[in-house]
């Protein structure tokens, strides 16, 4: 099987029907089994998506996702914190959250080579293949 990391983003606009990518993020949520694809995600995205959700959508919609995330959660490591961290300085060029950089980090740690994200900053970094 195959491993796809999710991002925040992907996470929205699979559950916000005004989001520009909500029909193929939702049709890839609903087909992903048959690909035999394992989805992964960090607690760290797992937080910021949660957040963005309560705010955006609101807190009904926020729990549910919560009760139903569709994917292996990763748990940051100390070795992850401390690559997003060098991420960040060395790309000083770069506007990477501490949450992307510390999705970086545990993606290369995996050695995850797809990414469902529509984040400028995961295609700054250049270092994966997008599903769209």
């Amino acid at each position: 099987m195959s491993s796809v990391f999710i991002d925040t983003g992907a996470f929205y606009a699979a559950l916000n029907k005004k989001d520009k990518h909500h029909r193929k993020t939702k049709e890839f949520f609903l087909n992903f089994p048959r690909k035999r694809l394992t989805l992964v995600t960090s607690n760290f995205v797992v937080a910021e998506t949660h957040a963005l959700l309560l705010n955006r959508v609101g807190r009904e919609i926020a729990s549910l996702w919560l009760q139903s995330i569709p994917t292996t959660i990763i748990r940051a490591s100390e070795e992850d914190e401390d690559k997003a961290k060098e991420i960040i300085l060395l790309h000083k060029d770069k506007d990477f959250s501490y949450c992307d950089a510390l999705s970086f980090s545990i993606i290369e740690r995996l050695s995850i080579k797809q990414v469902l994200s529509f984040g400028k900053h995961f295609r700054h970094y250049g270092k994966f293949n997008f599903i769209y």
